[in-house]
């Protein structure tokens, strides 16, 4: 039998979990973030839909999400139920006995050897909508990048495969941020070197690219762009690499006295909530007026609070704050 990676993706999950607990929204365009007052400062984390059809998308502020659609129902993040229903599709995957690697709440790779890989996916997700009464997408390609890239084109509840065979049949024409982790500033570097299409950028010369975008990452670009990539499912356990906390302030912060104060207060929390795990370094981040995010770090080698008041002088004050944050990076984490 032939192995395959399997990139199951549940279908507007946070959203189609709210619509199961509250039926009378099925249909409508719901937006789940913050403490779902869109007069309040905080980010869409999903939408549905029918939500989506009037431009309200991920990390979108809320505010803006609530202009471009004023019936839009918004309800606030529930992340512990998430997290119980989350657990809930992986036992379903983890039913099959084939390894599971979990990404999030709301998608994991599943590596399976069958001849017939659409039964197999269409079975899973007809298990996963028999156990939880939600859809999903399932991709299916020779290695992960292929899978997950294959999700995209199966949804809303489609199966979807993509492999070598077919790849730039698919994508061959289309912009390199087609593919799984290009973003738009690749993109505009590759545009600057005459590259437009995934299918140029897997004939590239990998030491053009490397000269300008590093000896590791130019290379891997043209590999990723030929649709090749890792096939091994790894099951480990996911393990944190960092802890931490942030708060987007309702009114400005333009008092760099009360900056160091909500610093402080943020480093206690966060030292108070850690598990014994050995940390690096401690990062504060800090989102100025009206959305620029700056972050420094430093190494941690005495007390945690005074590492992120350390880590404060690095940062220009006297500009309006929106938001703040600590977070302690673990030192048991292997890069």
């Amino acid at each position: 039998m032939t192995p395959w990676v399997l990139h199951v993706d549940l279908d507007q999950f946070i959203a189609a979990v709210e619509v199961l607990r509250r039926p009378e929204l099925r249909g409508r365009p719901v937006v789940v973030g913050g403490d779902g007052d869109p007069a309040k400062r905080g980010v869409v984390s999903t939408a549905s839909y029918e939500a989506r059809e009037f431009g309200v998308h991920s990390g979108q502020p809320l505010r803006t999400a609530a202009k471009r659609c004023p019936d839009c129902v918004f309800l606030p993040v529930d992340a512990d139920h998430y997290n119980a229903v989350s657990e809930e599709v992986m036992a379903v995957l983890r039913e099959t006995g084939a390894p599971v690697e979990v990404l999030g709440w709301d998608e994991a790779f599943v590596g399976v050897s069958t001849d017939d890989p659409e039964s197999f996916a269409r079975g899973l997700a007809a298990d996963i909508k028999a156990a939880t009464a939600l859809d999903c997408s399932v991709g299916i390609g020779g290695n992960k990048l292929q899978a997950k890239i294959a999700t995209g084109f199966g949804k809303p509840a489609g199966v979807f495969r993509l492999t070598s065979a077919n790849w730039f049949g698919v994508l061959g024409d289309r912009p390199p941020d087609a593919i799984w982790g290009i973003g738009a500033k690749t993109v505009a570097k590759l545009a600057s070197l005459g590259i437009t299409t995934v299918r140029e950028l897997a004939a590239a010369d990998p030491d053009r690219l490397a000269a300008v975008f590093g000896p590791m990452t130019g290379p891997w670009l043209v590999l990723i762009g030929q649709g090749r990539g890792d096939a091994e499912v790894d099951p480990t356990p996911y393990v944190a690499r960092s802890h931490g906390r942030e708060v987007t302030y309702q009114r400005n912060i333009r008092d760099w006295t009360q900056v160091g104060a909500e610093i402080a207060r943020l480093a206690r929390q966060v030292s108070g909530e850690l598990t014994g795990r050995p940390v690096a370094r401690v990062v504060v981040k800090v989102r100025y007026a009206p959305f620029d995010t700056v972050t420094h770090g430093v190494p941690l080698t005495g007390d945690f609070e005074e590492a992120a008041s350390a880590a404060l002088t690095m940062f220009t004050p006297g500009r309006p704050v929106r938001l703040l944050g600590v977070r302690a990076e673990f030192a048991d984490v292997e890069n």
